[in-house]
């Protein structure tokens, strides 16, 4: 009976340990993170020449900066976009994200910056990465974006597609 005691307050010890020490997902109020799946079909009109193949896959992070009342005071993005299964060589001279419902075309909003030429998916397949950008990104679109993600995508363009080759509507996470 007192080995069963002592192993019951052990296990409780332990278990209460490990529950306090170790949290499963910590959260960052801090930073919101958003994807994309990217998709030749979703943009409008949709894809159909040499480039409606492929597929991707953008992940974006706001960075926010918050005042003692919890308002978003200033921001920046973060984006990793991986593309696949597109023509060999295919350029990805601009990328943004865009105000507009699924199916509804709107300008760029927050634009990644890219010098046509410095991105090109050799075999077809590639990623890349930008970081700190600020571009429209100021508190109020932010917060807007936070809330309503699904009225914003993200897409890439080519040479041949200077619309849009792939784009995918914002999904908070």
């Amino acid at each position: 009976m007192k080995r069963l005691l002592i192993l019951g307050a052990a296990l409780l010890l332990a278990v209460g340990c490990g529950s306090s020490s170790t949290p499963t997902n910590p959260s960052n109020s801090n930073q919101v993170r958003f994807v994309a799946t990217l998709l030749p079909a979703n943009e409008v009109p949709a894809i159909t020449n040499a480039e409606a193949s492929g597929n991707g896959l953008a992940t974006i992070t706001f960075n926010l900066t918050r005042d003692a009342a919890g308002a978003i005071t200033a921001a920046n993005a973060d984006f990793l976009v991986t593309l696949n299964g597109f023509p060999a060589n295919t350029p990805v001279n601009a990328a943004h994200i865009h105000p507009g419902a699924a199916g509804i075309n709107g300008s760029a909003l927050v634009n990644l910056a890219l010098v046509a030429g410095d991105i090109v998916l050799a075999s077809g397949t590639g990623n890349f990465t930008r970081t700190g950008i600020t571009s429209n990104l100021d508190p109020a679109r932010a917060q807007d974006i936070i809330n309503n993600p699904a009225n914003y995508y993200f897409n890439v363009h080519s040479t041949m597609n200077a619309g849009g080759f792939a784009r995918g509507q914002l999904v908070k996470q």
